[in-house]
């Protein structure tokens, strides 16, 4: 009786910790998302020195109560999954680390006060806890509309560049050195503000044709700007009648493989049994 109950325990603090599809589950993901805007919130407000001196003790009281909380919930994720390596090694099993060590560096190492701010690396989590339902097939349109519209994008920025360094060597003849346009590379960095339409000021044509070509260069700089929102918008409005299929938030439990179809009963990347009773999961 005893495995059984240990098992049952791991599962069930599987099911909060790594499913949003149970109301415990989404309590915690709730509860866990305020805790990492909070904990992001004392990071902007510790660099403020004024708020600091006069809040100080209290962001620490705060910060050591949500660490605390963070390295609960670390051990927790550690010890429900059967290979750990697979949470600890991952991309979120590293952030989860590194987001929440430095306030023990801090407290035993002198001089580590500055690796704090490596704190903010907690909001990388909000994208792994926004895993409710009715984003996850929002969410993976996109992803594939991103990844399908690489070779597209990568061509037009290609063919940005080589415009980028034409018209910045154009404008090098044009101005010299007596403009500000010291060399070529300095030409094309000026000509690339320009074309992004950031426009720091502090390079400017001053002849005619100088400012012609930059004209020229702002103009075409929106259709920089509209061209790859178009090839992605298209790609993703061409995948719409493809991903119909319905994903639920369910987490393997020997992987951590997610997103299986609602119907599912094994894991798509490791055929491990979804719908495992805990008196059925092998003792490890």
């Amino acid at each position: 009786m005893k495995p059984s109950n240990k098992k049952s325990w791991r599962y069930r603090l599987h099911e909060i910790i790594y499913e949003a599809d149970t109301p415990m589950g989404k309590l915690f993901d709730i509860v866990l998302l305020i805790l990492i805007l909070l904990s992001v919130l004392i990071v902007m407000l510790e660099s403020v020195k004024s708020i600091d001196l006069k809040y100080h003790n209290l962001f620490y009281i705060i910060e050591w109560t949500i660490t605390i909380f963070f390295t609960i919930e670390y051990i927790a994720r550690i010890i429900s999954v059967k290979k750990p390596k697979h949470y600890i090694f991952s991309f979120y099993g590293i952030i989860d680390f590194l987001s929440t060590i430095p306030l023990y560096l801090s407290f035993i190492l002198v001089g580590s006060n500055y690796l704090l701010t490596v704190r903010a690396l907690r909001l990388l989590r909000v994208f792994r806890i926004l895993k409710i339902t009715r984003y996850i097939g929002e969410g993976n349109k996109l992803k594939k509309a991103l990844i399908e519209s690489r070779p597209k994008i990568f061509i037009f920025i290609f063919a940005v560049l080589i415009v980028a360094i034409i018209a910045g060597t154009l404008m090098y003849l044009i101005e010299g050195e007596a403009s500000g346009f010291e060399n070529i590379p300095v030409s094309i960095y000026w000509c690339i503000v320009t074309l992004t339409t950031v426009g720091f000021g502090d390079i400017a044509p001053v002849t005619p044709a100088g400012r012609l070509l930059a004209t020229l260069i702002m103009i075409l700089g929106y259709g920089v700007i509209a061209v790859p929102t178009g090839i992605v918008s298209a790609q993703y409005v061409r995948k719409i009648p493809d991903d119909y299929v319905h994903v639920n938030t369910l987490s393997c439990r020997n992987c951590l493989e997610q997103k299986h179809r609602d119907d599912a009963e094994f894991c798509h990347k490791c055929g491990h049994n979804l719908n495992e009773e805990p008196s059925q999961i092998e003792n490890t």
